[in-house]
């Protein structure tokens, strides 16, 4: 039996039906435009049902017109911010990691973020009477080992020892199961992350154990694996090996790079109200510039 291939944890539980799951707790609410949905792994039970470290988990699904323009992509992005603060570490700089192959459209959301992320530690340091009220945040692009030789856990290493920052954002693409949730969902988490999972190549993990301090995780799916969308269309949930699409096979909407690139725009915004406070989308752009 192949299974059905989800990087989402709402998804893994909605695999498991309405019965109650020993070990995790959910609850779902509304801040428009967008759907919220909270998971809790409090234990090993819980951990082997869901197939997930245990912590928080956040799924934001957006509405259809959440992309339409800019005014909604940054109500997103306010709605996001205020999903993440509780997750951060309250002072301390933060160093944001856009983790995937800017080379590869479905890939690309990390690096495009940052275009987006506001990076004050520089200035902190420099002009602090003008930017001292602002927090510090750097960024970093680690590409992947394909073209770096170089694992990003190593990368992320090095930069947080030099650096010292109070916790790492770690911003990837990700698989997701149903077509449906592709470019339209969010998942943050303080578990960490597999860099590369998205596209079924993943590299040594993230998180506190490996780096030393908190990693939380942001997430949009980009892609469905073809197995996984081929076992949802067939009657029987069965699939034939020999017509089994191959493995690794990835789907992505067809205008991904559209997506993408807004997707992209509401996390490097929703980045910017969480660490720096209220700012209208005029005056991100003005220090983006």
């Amino acid at each position: 039996m192949f299974k059905r291939r989800t990087d989402l944890a709402m998804e893994r539980l909605e695999e498991q039906g309405d019965r109650p799951i020993p070990g995790v707790e959910s609850r779902n609410s509304q801040s428009p435009p967008l759907s919220i949905h909270r998971i809790h792994i409090l234990d090993e039970r819980g951990e082997r049902a869901l197939e997930r470290p245990r912590g928080h988990y956040i799924t934001a699904q957006m509405d259809d017109y959440a992309l339409s323009d800019s005014q909604w992509i940054y109500r997103s992005a306010k709605v996001l911010s205020r999903l993440l603060q509780p997750l951060l570490p309250q002072k301390g700089s933060v160093l944001v990691a856009g983790l995937g192959n800017r080379a590869v459209t479905p890939d690309a959301l990390g690096p495009l973020a940052l275009e987006h992320l506001i990076v004050t530690r520089h200035l902190t340091r420099i002009m602090p009477s003008e930017f001292g009220r602002m927090r510090p945040v750097c960024a970093l692009s680690a590409g992947v080992l394909g073209t770096t030789g170089i694992e990003t856990a190593e990368i992320l290493r090095g930069a947080v020892e030099r650096v010292q920052p109070a916790a790492v954002v770690a911003v990837d693409a990700m698989a997701a199961r149903s077509l449906d949730r592709l470019c339209r969902t969010f998942q943050l988490c303080d578990t960490g992350i597999a860099p590369g999972s998205g596209a079924c190549n993943p590299r040594q993990e993230l998180n506190q154990s490996t780096l030393g301090i908190p990693v939380i995780a942001l997430g949009v799916p980009t892609v469905v694996e073809a197995r996984t969308l081929a076992l949802d269309l067939m009657p029987d949930g069965q699939l034939d090996r020999e017509k089994a699409p191959a493995a690794g096979m990835l789907v992505a909407p067809n205008d991904i790079d559209i997506q993408v690139a807004k997707c992209a725009k509401v996390l490097g915004y929703a980045l910017n109200l969480a660490l720096q406070g209220h700012m209208t989308a005029a005056e991100m752009e003005q220090y983006l510039c």
